[in-house]
């Protein structure tokens, strides 16, 4: 059975009129108010509820139902007492009472302002990455302070997928770097490395003034416990993944030893990824999306599968115990092929020299990782030492975990 929004079938002889007529106008003008109200129950028990009218909005902007919340305060409140009761209570001692009833109600009732939420635009509704997504319909705003941002306003939500595309640069950029040890004297590639590095400085800056939600489903804007929360969870990461690592690594001056361990330092990078894969996960709902991002996990671990594979020829194409060529490392036999071997250079610098240069590298890397993940192996590439064994090996049941995931995902979707 359905009744009024007004409660009107619980007014009594005490409601206050002034009250009544309050509430009727706030649900004719789609206000969003509150009120202390008295009503009354079944058996003419009279109690105070503390009563909060909120409209609830469509995609339209246009208001589709209110959203009435009813707290009892009647412990809070003065008892209701005929005259005679209350003449024996002084003017002072009625003040003093009311003066304390009022002051733990607001004790009670101060966070209720912060279970509001806000209606962000239709450009915040499709690209919103907020893993604490709001309903399809949404109350209005919160009051924040002004130097507070929300967490799911357009602003945040456009600044979101800029640190998304950043993040997947670095996932790429990163490991190809440090398997490679391409050191970044190329100038354009600095100034790009070092503008994405003062972009996550400042999406530092930021989070230490966006909001959260909180255990209870409210959304937190103290600034103090919006500094805590983020100083416990994702800073320590954040931090280490803005350092200014290419720039350090660039200086001529920098020792082999201390540039590997600036590029080793710059995989803390990747941790990011975390923060990805949790603000994608209410994407996974939808079929083409989880194809679309089936494929792009796959790229992305087949990319990193072949910086692996890439260093561990690199390391054992040499016996540096020796100081000779291992004829069976992929590296040689790829550099036979295609007629770039190795050579030795006795007379000059006196270490081996020559062999396919770093794009040829990595597409055959890359290419090998390709059809051992898609268990297809036409053999052109093959392992040949333990250590090219191990990996191929490792390599195999990723591939096959991938498979069957991706087949399970296909019944759910078909």
């Amino acid at each position: 059975m359905h009744r009024s929004s007004s409660c009107n079938f619980m007014y009594g002889d005490l409601t206050d009129k002034k009250t009544i007529d309050n509430i009727r106008q706030t649900f004719d003008n789609y206000e969003s108010q509150f009120y202390e109200v008295l009503l009354y129950t079944k058996n003419r028990t009279p109690i105070w509820l503390y009563m909060q009218v909120a409209p609830i909005r469509n995609e339209d902007n246009k208001v589709v139902l209110f959203l009435c919340t009813f707290r009892d305060i009647t412990v809070f409140k003065q008892p209701i007492e005929d005259e005679t009761n209350k003449a024996g209570w002084t003017k002072f001692a009625r003040l003093a009472r009311a003066l304390s009833n009022n002051r733990n109600l607001v004790q009670q009732l101060a966070d209720l302002s912060t279970e509001v939420s806000h209606k962000p635009s239709r450009l915040a509704e499709a690209l919103q990455l907020g893993s604490d997504i709001l309903p399809q319909y949404k109350q209005e705003a919160p009051k924040t302070p002004p130097h507070i941002i929300l967490h799911y306003c357009t602003f945040k939500t456009t600044w979101d997928w800029v640190i998304l595309i950043l993040t997947f640069y670095t996932a790429i950029m990163v490991p190809y770097n440090v398997s490679f040890k391409t050191k970044q004297n190329n100038l354009a590639w600095l100034v790009l490395d070092s503008v994405v590095d003062i972009v996550f400085l400042i999406d530092i800056v930021l989070n230490f003034h966006t909001t959260f939600v909180g255990p209870n489903g409210e959304i937190v804007s103290d600034a103090r416990l919006i500094r805590m929360n983020y100083l416990k969870t994702w800073f320590v990461i954040d931090l280490l993944s803005c350092l200014p690592y290419d720039i350090i690594n660039a200086f001529e001056h920098v020792n082999d030893g201390l540039s590997s361990l600036f590029s080793s330092l710059k995989v803390i990078r990747l941790l990011r990824l975390g923060r990805v894969a949790r603000k994608l996960d209410h994407y996974l709902e939808y079929g083409a999306a989880v194809l679309v991002l089936l494929v792009c996990v796959f790229g992305l671990v087949a990319h990193w599968l072949a910086c692996i594979w890439y260093s561990i020829g690199d390391y054992e194409v040499i016996d540096v115990a020796t100081n000779t060529i291992k004829t069976d490392s992929w590296l040689y036999q790829l550099a036979l092929s295609i007629g770039t071997p190795y050579r030795y250079n006795a007379s000059g610098t006196g270490q081996w020299e020559g062999g396919p240069n770093k794009d040829t590298l990595y597409i055959s890397s890359l290419y090998f990782t390709m059809t051992s993940l898609t268990t297809i192996g036409f053999g052109n590439i093959a392992p040949a030492t333990d250590g090219e064994k191990i990996f191929s090996v490792a390599m195999m049941m990723v591939g096959c975990k991938y498979s069957i995931s991706t087949k399970h995902c296909w019944i759910s979707i078909l």
